[in-house]
């Protein structure tokens, strides 16, 4: 096990810089999600520490050695891939321990790491079989026991289950997240999908455009986003953002805009500045109440209701504005209608306009 720290790690394709000057701090034993949308620098960071990339600029040190220049064979690190990239030829005890013949490990060793790796996996009675034999999930595991083999002091995972269906990828989610407990190895995760993110981290990196947004434990990060990226990025469905100015006149600070009319929470009044300052309000579509007509915030007419189950999201719009609002399974809604919103003075996000960075507040426990 080791701790994992990029120092100004830069990797420029010509001109064009594709992660811009990652500072990370992991910790031994944690597991960090990198997450961000296609093309945001995630897979290429977790590639530089893997050593597969040469960053442009910037030091990459796992434990107390500088492996910024070292081959990926001298890192001590170990990957899962997207792909399975499993030999179709061999069985899956051969796949497993591949990698540890190459080492010129003994026999015994080798045959002691696959089945403690294969028990762990639950996988004792797959070792025999091809690759073809078995389905995704299978895969998945055999993809992940060839990595635990080696005994590494980092595992990398560059977006391992999305080639998997989403019963499946819920339960890889339990399967990895099982397998940092019972290792304790450092553990750094890539992928798209932020309820991955959320479920399996204790710590997230939100990135976007090559540059890190926002760094926290995953609650925090939902609670207490920096910018309107990271807001919209992190939650599903993702938060609503209503365009609002201040208006003071007459009477105590309110927030106005098309179909919107509140008054300041007292935690923001600190913070929204002169009256006309142009911001926009943020709130999650399950702090967005049904609520009667005549006691609503905002009322907005629903265009599409989709039953869950356990909730009814209606999605609408507010004088052309779009919304999306968490309903009780049991509303009387239907599409056409025009119903009340509510939302607690604690739920509001509140936004500069221009900036999109968050205005300073009490953070949320």
């Amino acid at each position: 096990m080791a701790s994992t720290d990029l120092v100004g790690v830069t990797k420029r394709f010509g001109d064009n810089a594709v992660v811009n000057d990652v500072n990370l701090a992991i910790e031994d034993g944690g597991f960090v999600v990198l997450v961000g949308p296609s093309g945001c620098g995630k897979s290429t960071t977790l590639r530089m520490v893997a050593g597969l990339e040469q960053p442009s600029d910037g030091v990459i040190r796992i434990g107390e050695r500088d492996v910024t220049r070292l081959s990926p064979r001298d890192r001590d690190v170990a990957m899962v891939f997207q792909s399975y990239a499993l030999y179709p030829h061999m069985s899956i005890y051969e796949n497993i321990s591949f990698g540890l013949k190459l080492r010129k490990m003994s026999k015994d060793d080798i045959d002691k790491r696959v089945r403690d790796a294969a028990d762990i996996l639950g996988i004792q009675d797959l070792l025999e079989r091809k690759p073809k034999q078995l389905s995704g999930g299978q895969r998945q595991r055999v993809a992940m026991g060839r990595a635990i083999v080696r005994k590494p002091a980092v595992f990398l995972f560059d977006e391992p289950l999305s080639n998997l269906d989403a019963k499946l990828r819920v339960q890889m989610r339990v399967e990895i997240a099982k397998l940092h407990q019972r290792l304790g190895t450092t553990m750094i995760y890539v992928t798209h999908d932020q309820v991955e993110a959320m479920t399996l981290a204790k710590q997230i990196v939100v990135m976007n455009l090559g540059e890190v947004q926002q760094v926290g434990a995953p609650l925090d990060v939902y609670k207490n986003p920096v910018n309107t990226f990271v807001a919209g990025f992190v939650g599903s469905p993702a938060m609503n953002f209503f365009p609002c100015e201040l208006d003071g006149a007459g009477g105590p600070p309110r927030l106005v805009g098309k179909g919107l009319s509140l008054a300041v929470p007292q935690r923001l009044a600190s913070s929204v500045g002169a009256r006309g300052r142009k911001l926009t309000l943020g709130v999650r579509p399950e702090h967005l109440h049904e609520a009667p007509l005549d006691a609503a915030t905002v009322k907005g007419k629903v265009d599409v209701l989709e039953p869950l189950g356990a909730e009814v999201l209606a999605l609408g719009h507010i004088e052309g504005q779009p919304f999306t609002a968490s309903l009780s399974p049991d509303t009387r809604a239907k599409v056409g209608d025009v119903i009340g919103l509510a939302m607690a003075p604690e739920d509001i996000h509140l936004f500069d306009h221009d900036t999109g960075s968050a205005l300073a507040t009490e953070r949320r426990a």
